[in-house]
């Protein structure tokens, strides 16, 4: 590890321009989503994931939930064919801490300032302040699979240009597909000796094996976890907590006054900082209220508890929550049970319930491999976390197979 790394001075407002190989496709740097045609980067997105809609990104940043006062400096990488039209795009921030990304690095930003260096800012490709996997290099469907393939190659490259155009630490995409994944860290950048280094998690999603009820669900567990699981959802009914699934026109202001209250009350009593400002809601209730699925509890007639959802092509996205009192199972049926009972009547495939929560495991949700991709700006520093990360796959997927095994099904484990 270099004792004297150099200091990260990027000059934020400049509009970065990379030349882009044979293709002659250009990559350019824009400081908004604002700035990128929905349509465009809707069609590039694709129609499965509602997250990566231009219409979240666009309210993330419009409501200062993710700007430069934050930490999230918009620096998104667009690139161009030789008409000038947008043929894929990496949503892209300069990070200034390493807080709301569910991928922690805090060891490595340490490690970096005791060898001299400055790690902040960084570049971070992601969505800010949602641990959802997927695509991360959003490509034009209409590309052939090999221009799909050198604009991914081409926006990677980009991504790096950025980092020592800007004089960076590092670039970090992060919960992005396997695939991709697959395709960055197999292969070295061209012309650097650098890598991108690859990382492994886990997340802990629910799986519909085209269930036809709740029951149904319950019948495939072993009798001792049925029985919990009951008794659980039981134990809050009789508590009198009534639950109604908000979506699309049914959903009102009032909701989202009561939401962003359990959300702050939530949020203060455990980690201390809203990342998301009520506006951002108001946003999202505008442009995306159709993807929304919004669990509110109730009790002697008044809303006490919420979950926010977004409902994909095939899946349910389940990502705040909040509460402003304390139940015993509340969370769980709020946040798991509801979602459950909504996957199976509306035949999404799956529910995946966010970062973290071995809890999930004894309810149903199996444990699944998340990538990130991670490149260092320093050959000695990208060598020390390299073997950090193999290191730390293997006690990854030694934990994932042992949660497997934790999994309450009678015919699985």
């Amino acid at each position: 590890m270099d004792d004297d790394l150099p200091p990260t001075k990027p000059n934020t407002t400049r509009q970065a321009k990379a030349d882009a190989n044979s293709t002659g496709w250009t990559a350019e740097m824009v400081e908004t989503a604002s700035a990128i045609s929905s349509e465009v980067w809707d069609k590039c997105a694709g129609g499965q994931n509602p997250l990566l809609k231009h219409a979240f990104f666009k309210a993330l940043e419009d409501s200062r939930s993710a700007c430069q006062e934050t930490g999230w400096i918009p620096r998104h990488i667009v690139l161009k064919n030789n008409y000038g039209q947008i043929c894929a795009i990496l949503p892209l921030y300069l990070k200034t801490h390493s807080y709301g990304e569910y991928v922690f690095d805090h060891s490595w930003a340490d490690a970096w300032r005791r060898a001299g260096g400055q790690y902040y800012p960084k570049a971070q490709s992601g969505i800010p302040f949602t641990p959802v996997p997927g695509q991360r290099l959003l490509i034009d469907p209409s590309l052939t699979p090999e221009q799909a393939s050198d604009a991914r190659h081409l926006l990677a490259e980009a991504c790096l240009g950025c980092v020592e155009q800007l004089n960076l630490s590092s670039a970090h995409i992060t919960f992005l597909s396997k695939a991709e994944h697959d395709a960055l860290t197999q292969k070295s950048p061209q012309g650097r000796s650098g890598r991108w280094i690859s990382r492994k998690g886990l997340q802990f999603h629910w799986h519909n094996k085209t269930y036809a009820s709740f029951d149904d669900f319950l019948g495939r567990m072993a009798s001792r976890k049925r029985k919990s699981l009951r008794r659980e959802r039981r134990d809050i009914a009789n508590a009198g907590v009534s639950f109604d699934q908000k979506q699309g026109d049914d959903l009102t202001g009032g909701d989202w006054d009561d939401f962003y209250r359990f959300y702050l009350s939530t949020i203060d009593r455990k980690w201390g900082g809203a990342y998301l400002t009520r506006d951002f809601f108001d946003q999202i209730h505008q442009t995306m209220r159709d993807h929304i699925l919004l669990i509110m509890a109730y009790k002697d007639d008044a809303a006490v508890a919420g979950a926010i959802n977004f409902i994909g092509q095939d899946t349910l996205y389940g990502r705040n929550w909040g509460s402003i009192i304390d139940i015993p199972f509340l969370h769980f049926e709020t946040c798991y049970y509801q979602a459950i009972d909504y996957a199976i009547s509306n035949g999404l495939a799956r529910v995946e319930a966010g970062a973290q929560g071995l809890h999930k495991v004894q309810r149903g949700y199996a444990p699944v491999l998340t990538y990130s991709a991670h490149y260092m700006n320093n050959d000695q520093f990208n060598d020390a976390v390299a073997d950090f990360t193999a290191r730390e796959a293997k006690q990854v997927e030694r934990e994932m197979h042992e949660l497997l095994s934790w999994l309450p099904y009678k015919d699985e484990g």
